[in-house]
């Protein structure tokens, strides 16, 4: 079955850096389009990037471009998410997505807290 493991979440000071990773097992990874979404108290879900099945495009939400950085790696069949620059607004629990046959598919999320 699909599976979708974030980690690296954390406690981060704002300007700091995280890099988020996705394991993914259960499916042809190299076959599907990747996405970071994420979810702040409060607020709906949204989409924070992401990348074509060879990895060559990539999308950006505009509040964090030039900040965070999507890359997969499909020897691994993992994702990541390189952020810099971190913001207090960048706290939320980011989660991995992907579709498969109209079905999608989500991992538990990793949280990310920007504090001083």
């Amino acid at each position: 079955q699909v599976q979708l493991v974030e980690s690296g979440g954390g406690l981060v000071q704002p300007g700091g850096s995280l890099r988020l990773s996705c394991a993914a097992s259960g499916f042809t990874f190299s076959s599907y389009v990747m996405y970071w979404y994420r979810q702040a108290p409060g607020k709906e879900r949204e989409l924070v990037a992401g990348i074509s099945e060879g990895g060559y495009n990539t999308d950006y939400a505009d509040s964090v471009k030039g900040r965070f950085a999507i890359s997969r790696d499909n020897a691994k069949n993992t994702m990541y998410l390189q952020m810099n620059s971190l913001k207090p607004e960048d706290t939320a629990v980011y989660y991995c997505h992907t579709k498969r046959a109209g079905t999608s598919f989500w991992g538990q999320g990793t949280q990310v807290s920007v504090s001083s």
